[in-house]
């Protein structure tokens, strides 16, 4: 028995959707004709997806709670089908619900439905079912991506405000660039009065600006076109981007202490879900966002096959090696690498938090300078000239 989507019309005229259970779409299409609905469209279930975080996050929770409570894997997923709150997922939901109907493992079928659940988040749930802690695992999961989730908003808000500034320096300097500069100008010809040097040099600035403006945006929108492109597929330009971020003085800094607080708090639950120490240096490595620490991640993890430690195999990571493998190294002396690892993690979002703060505490004043600075730039020419005129006239 499958699960179809359908589209269609029922007695009334009345556009009609939702799911139906059928051996075949000739089957789903026939029960829908003695229900009264025309059928428009049937499709299986799951052939278009997209499952974003906020969305796994709930479905991992609810999940959990409904496991928790001692209900079947397969009657919980047939709940949360027909749960209200779940309405934008269903088709999602019915498809991993059949896919386990089959045989599938849930990780296999959360997996196969749409490539935004994560390999981590895969190896994570099937780690789970083959430790039977599948219920406490899913609530772990879904509390890591939450906090993945308040992170990225949290860098998301931090750039906020300099954008803002930044784009009101902009505009300050396209209104005076382009508009009062040659306004002053063509006022100046009008009455046959001397044209300041300054005032033709920003006018010709204005002037070339508003030609090229065009040209430059999109000029910019190709670049950033190619380096998206070159970005996704070329694994070595990303990994030289990488390396060259972690060189930067300041955020370069910042960008490490990101890289250690998500591998810590990933390598602790991969732990936990009872996840190898060769898989788990993988999906640390990948959960980073970094594609440096990624590939060495992989190539360390030959090593720990072959009989090196964890905490060796951090050191070879540099990004990682300056006070995570000390951790690690305490962790594997007292076999409690999971807690242990889980205890970094906090350390490193405490000094996020800081660094973040700290660094906002900087920026907002040094960006409130810097537009102060512009505007007085772009103005002071003018109100000289128009001081000079005054003499001028006087005389």
């Amino acid at each position: 028995m499958n699960t179809y989507e359908y589209r269609g019309f029922d007695k009334s005229g009345q556009s009609s959707r939702g799911l139906i259970e059928a051996l075949t779409v000739k089957n789903a299409r026939e029960k829908l004709a003695a229900g009264g609905v025309l059928a428009e469209k049937v499709s299986l279930s799951g052939s278009v997806s997209k499952f974003k975080v906020s969305q796994r996050s709930v479905t991992y929770r609810q999940l959990s709670a409904l496991l928790g409570a001692g209900i079947p894997l397969e009657k919980a997923l047939q709940l949360l089908v027909e749960s209200p709150e779940m309405r934008n997922v269903q088709v999602i939901l019915a498809g991993v619900r059949d896919r386990v109907r089959e045989g599938s493992s849930l990780a296999a079928a959360f997996t196969s439905m749409c490539d935004s659940v994560t390999s981590f988040e895969g190896a994570i749930i099937e780690a789970a079912e083959k430790s039977a802690t599948v219920d406490v695992m899913l609530e772990r999961l879904a509390d890591f991506i939450d906090e993945q989730e308040k992170l990225k908003a949290g860098v998301l808000s931090a750039l906020l405000y300099p954008s803002i500034v930044v784009c009101l320096a902009l505009m300050v300097a396209v209104a005076v660039l382009g508009f009062l500069v040659p306004w002053y100008r063509d006022k100046l010809l009008e009455f046959n009065l001397p044209l300041p040097a300054i005032i033709k040099h920003m006018a010709a600035t204005g002037t070339f600006l508003s030609y090229s403006i065009v040209p430059a945006i999109v000029a910019i929108g190709l670049l950033v076109w190619y380096l998206k492109g070159k970005f996704r597929n070329d694994e070595d330009f990303r990994v030289k981007v990488d390396r060259k971020i972690y060189g930067w003085p300041m955020l370069g800094r910042g960008y490490r202490m990101l890289g250690n607080l998500r591998f810590a708090r990933t390598m602790s639950i991969l732990l936990g879900g009872g996840v190898s120490l060769i898989d788990g240096l993988v999906l640390s490595g990948r959960a980073t966002g970094s594609a440096w620490i990624a590939r060495l991640s992989a190539k360390e993890a030959e090593s720990v096959r072959h009989g090196s430690s964890l905490s060796d195999a951090v050191r070879n990571i540099p990004p990682l090696a300056d006070s995570l493998a000390g951790w690690v190294q305490m962790g594997e002396a007292s076999g409690e690498l999971g807690p242990l690892m889980e205890k970094a993690g906090l350390k490193y979002q405490d000094e996020w938090n800081r660094y973040t703060s700290r660094c906002l505490t900087i920026l907002e004043p040094a960006l409130i300078l810097f537009v102060a600075v512009l505007v007085l730039l772009l103005i002071l020419p003018v109100l000289m000239s128009v001081i000079n005129l005054s003499d001028m006239v006087e005389m």
